[in-house]
């Protein structure tokens, strides 16, 4: 066994070393390699049930870096357990995804339990009705949740005050009975006066302005949105929490303009892009398309999917009709199988 170590050692590539299993079968893995890179080299069980190592007959940490011709032995425990603090130092594409893999699970899971948590405390108050959107804006101002699976994480972690949540959509909906009649009286007439294909109002009233829909963040019907008088293009209409809006704020506060969606949008699609990414493996994208159409008869516009290694990352243009129907298509993108995260696309 020495001198066949030897030799590899004088003909190894230099990014590569050679290690044996305690039976002397010989795994090949890159420099740089740990206990736990092995580990999922052998078998993915039992790098997701690895709690220790010994090399040469001794016990090392598992972030050990290994050499050519160790002898290396996996420690494994009962239950899977791996740690986040693991991916600051694999190296292997399969121990990194299997690791990410099993973290978003978790994650998922996790988050399920949060929303079964809220739903049980929502239903205690009869008073409440909330949709997904509305619940949305709540949390976003109150914690800066930019998706509600992270709201839910957060309960399930024991992170979130629920009774302060709960008190903040009571406070709205109050607010919301409390309506002058002047006021119900003025939202009746402007939306009689809006004429068809009128789809923003500017000052209450439907704009014959020329305007367009940024590309940087696709507004859809349901986001607030705020506008920008440009030199030439006329308005172009962003989300109010669009990256580029504080840009252009400081660029030239006097040019951004208040504006709402008219009342005349039913039977419209507005384009929206998701950014997707996961684990490549074979019919993920099938799986993907398929989701998406499978709702709503949801219509793909582009998808430019990258990958690298065993990882894949893209960008989905989809139609959809509102904020409402674009949270569901991400919802629904999330619980498949290998999709690590998905998320609204924002150009920066």
């Amino acid at each position: 066994m020495s001198e066949f170590v030897e030799d590899l050692k004088l003909n190894l590539y230099q990014d590569e070393i050679y290690v044996f299993t305690p039976k002397g079968d010989l795994k090949v893995l890159p420099r740089g390699a740990t206990p736990v890179d092995f580990a999922f080299e052998i078998h993915t069980e039992i790098g997701l049930r690895c709690i220790g190592a010994k090399v040469n007959g001794r016990i090392v940490p598992l972030d050990y870096k290994l050499k050519t011709g160790d002898q290396v032995e996996i420690i494994t425990g009962k239950h899977r357990q791996p740690s986040r603090d693991w991916l600051n130092f694999v190296v292997t594409s399969k121990a990194k995804s299997q690791i990410r893999k099993w973290i978003n699970e978790e994650k998922r899971k996790l988050a399920d339990a949060g929303r079964e948590i809220w739903e049980k405390k929502v239903k205690g108050k009869k008073k409440i009705h909330i949709s997904d959107d509305e619940l949305l804006k709540i949390v976003k101002e109150l914690y800066k949740f930019d998706n509600l699976q992270k709201f839910y994480l957060a309960i399930a972690e024991g992170g979130i005050d629920i009774a302060e949540v709960v008190k903040k959509i009571e406070e709205r909906q109050k607010h919301k009975e409390v309506v002058k009649p002047e006021e119900e009286v003025k939202g009746d007439v402007i939306s009689e006066v809006l004429k068809p294909q009128k789809l923003i109002t500017i000052d209450g009233t439907a704009s014959d302005l020329l305007y367009t829909f940024a590309k940087c963040c696709h507004p859809v019907p349901g986001d607030e949105i705020i506008g920008f008088v440009t030199r030439g293009e006329g308005i172009k209409i962003h989300r109010k929490d669009c990256v580029n809006i504080e840009r252009l704020r400081a660029k030239d506060e006097d040019r951004l303009i208040d504006v709402v969606w008219s009342a005349v949008l039913e039977g419209m699609v507005f384009p929206a892009g998701i950014t997707i990414e996961g684990e490549d493996r074979p019919g993920m994208l099938k799986e993907i398309t398929t989701v998406i159409s499978d709702y709503r008869n949801t219509n793909i516009k582009m998808v430019n999917i990258e990958t690298q290694n065993s990882l894949f990352r893209g960008i989905i243009t989809v139609e959809v009709k509102d904020l409402e129907h674009l949270n569901v298509l991400i919802d629904k993108l999330r619980r498949i199988e290998g999709v690590y995260s998905v998320s609204r696309y924002q150009e920066k």
